[in-house]
């Protein structure tokens, strides 16, 4: 392969080389003798690096029409590139003292029918999941979610004043009704898919409202490419993006002063800016305030006027987490809507 790939290589076929290579890692990744959760990090670090691979060969590699030594250094950058993957395979498990377990014959000797049968059923459970993996990480997924890449920043703020005066008139009308609403959605976007195939939960985008009817929904978002990812109004429109899209609208108490609180932490984040925290989904923090992923900014809200019902650091926060982990039952479920992907003929189940 890399003889080919220096003597022919051009942008599709380091594409195909690299989506191998991905594959091959996240079939040495299931093998891994570790916890689970080191397992999803390591296949969305694959995964965020077969992203930019695509990126990288789409924009800079050609196809060699004389063999000079611009062409093969080119392609030998390219062959790096490739190879990345083993490279971060060595540093993460060196650093967490992981091995790659493959039995020894003695191993298999002792080995009873209980553990055969235990392994069988692991390696069923693997091939499912590399199955379900690969149904979701489909080529058009990945060059969707690439192609939003460039339209993304974890450093600075690229969203601002994209909540206008209408909205927190809304937000401040809305003031009467003794609750905000906490909203878990199933939307069928590429990322959403993704992220879904590794976390096995089905909702995975969470939002936020000032009112049951959903006209100040708000969350941490890619804009829809209208607006730059980060702080941004939603449309129920927007989530329906599949056949089975859904969202779950769930209420909590709060007093009239401390909805007041929250409005005015929103215009705080809409003066000085957002941007959507993409790098915070795998190192799990914000390397500025106002730059935050969609159920980091729910819990950071809840967090800034004393109603988090939970306790947990704010870039682990998952969307469930806002149901699953409500040990109290502060929160109430109002409605559930599938949208059947057919706006106009929404299906409402109310409480």
């Amino acid at each position: 392969m890399i003889l080919v790939l220096v003597a022919y290589g051009d942008a599709l076929l380091f594409i195909v080389a690299s989506q191998l290579v991905f594959w091959i890692m996240i079939l040495r990744a299931s093998r891994i003798q570790s916890k689970k959760r080191f397992k999803f990090y390591l296949i969305f670090l694959y995964m965020l690096l077969v992203i930019a691979q695509t990126i990288f060969f789409t924009r800079y590699m050609h196809e060699i029409s004389s063999f000079t030594l611009a062409d093969i250094l080119n392609n030998a950058l390219g062959i790096f590139v490739v190879s990345l993957p083993y490279l971060m395979e060595y540093i993460v498990t060196v650093q967490k003292y992981t091995e790659f377990y493959l039995p020894s014959a003695k191993d298999f000797n002792t080995l009873s029918f209980a553990q055969l049968h235990d392994v069988n059923e692991i390696i069923k459970e693997r091939l499912d999941d590399v199955g379900q993996l690969r149904k979701t990480l489909t080529p058009e997924r990945l060059f969707a979610i690439a192609g939003e890449f460039p339209r993304h920043s974890s450093i600075q703020y690229l969203n601002g004043g994209s909540l206008t005066d209408a909205y927190f008139t809304e937000a401040e009308d809305s003031l009467s009704d003794p609750h905000i609403y906490i909203v878990v959605s199933n939307t069928g976007s590429a990322a959403s898919e993704v992220i879904s195939a590794f976390t096995r939960k089905q909702y995975n985008h969470a939002s936020l409202s000032f009112d049951m009817d959903l006209k100040t929904i708000i969350s941490y978002n890619g804009g829809e490419k209208i607006y730059p990812p980060g702080l941004n109004r939603e449309m129920i429109e927007f989530f329906n993006k599949k056949d089975d899209a859904s969202l779950i609208v769930y209420e909590l108490d709060v007093t009239r002063e401390k909805k007041i609180k929250l409005i005015d932490k929103l215009k705080e984040i809409n003066k000085n800016g957002s941007a959507y925290n993409m790098l915070g989904l795998v190192i799990k923090k914000s390397l500025r305030p106002n730059i935050m992923f969609c159920s980091q900014f729910v819990y950071n809200m809840l967090k800034h006027v004393g109603l988090e019902y939970f306790d947990k650091a704010d870039g682990r926060v998952k969307p469930t987490d806002l149901v699953e982990l409500d040990y109290h039952r502060k929160l109430k479920f109002c409605y559930e809507i599938y949208l059947n992907n057919n706006v106009e003929g929404l299906e409402l189940k109310k409480a």
